[in-house]
């Protein structure tokens, strides 16, 4: 049974306090929790809007739930991934690959890192486009065997899939809101409007 269905099947909202017993000594080790839930946690934190979708119909159908609440139903989708595109070629999408026509930018990304909810994308992605170049609403893509624990496993994974050729521009997405609460080490980073359309593939 996935832990995302226990997660968002109850509305509770007390994971942490029922792993701190007062049971359990002061010099115990701390339960850890398992990955997806960490990433989710993380995620939420730093200010990212996550959907859990169990099938991909229910992907296409929370895509058209994000456009609707944004009214985006008349604007341009930048869409720089050939194979994305032909994946949601049936959600009514008008997409561009110039930057100053888009609205929202649909991508997917190389992982999800689960130590800090953050998303790992590279120029497969983004190309050789930088952050701030790309619209401020990002829409991505992405499957629960993405979640990875650390930002080095995540490197690894670029590295060994990707033997002949390593990507470039390989970076990290954290910052999905903007405003006061920005403290030194986000200082020069993009934020981005963010939803994760999360697909449970294991």
């Amino acid at each position: 049974m996935s832990l995302f269905r226990k997660i968002f099947g109850s509305k509770s909202n007390k994971p942490e306090e029922e792993l701190k017993s007062d049971n359990r000594g002061k010099y115990m080790p701390e339960i850890k929790l398992p990955i997806d839930e960490r990433f989710t946690i993380n995620f939420k934190a730093n200010g990212g809007k996550f959907l859990y979708c169990e099938n991909l119909d229910e992907v296409f159908s929370n895509l058209g739930h994000i456009i609707v609440e944004n009214e985006w139903q008349d604007k341009q989708v930048l869409l720089l991934d050939s194979n994305l595109e032909d994946k949601f070629k049936d959600c009514d999408l008008t997409s561009t690959t110039k930057l100053s026509e888009a609205t929202f930018f649909l991508t997917t990304c190389e992982n999800l890192i689960a130590n800090d909810g953050s998303l790992l994308i590279s120029s497969k992605q983004i190309f050789e486009k930088k952050l701030p170049e790309l619209p401020f609403n990002f829409i991505v893509f992405a499957t629960t065997s993405q979640i990875l624990e650390n930002i080095g496993e995540g490197l690894r994974g670029i590295k060994n899939k990707n033997r002949q050729k390593i990507p470039t521009n390989i970076t990290t997405i954290k910052h999905f809101k903007s405003g006061d609460e920005k403290d030194f080490l986000s200082y020069g980073s993009s934020a981005k409007n963010l939803y994760l359309l999360l697909l449970e593939d294991l």
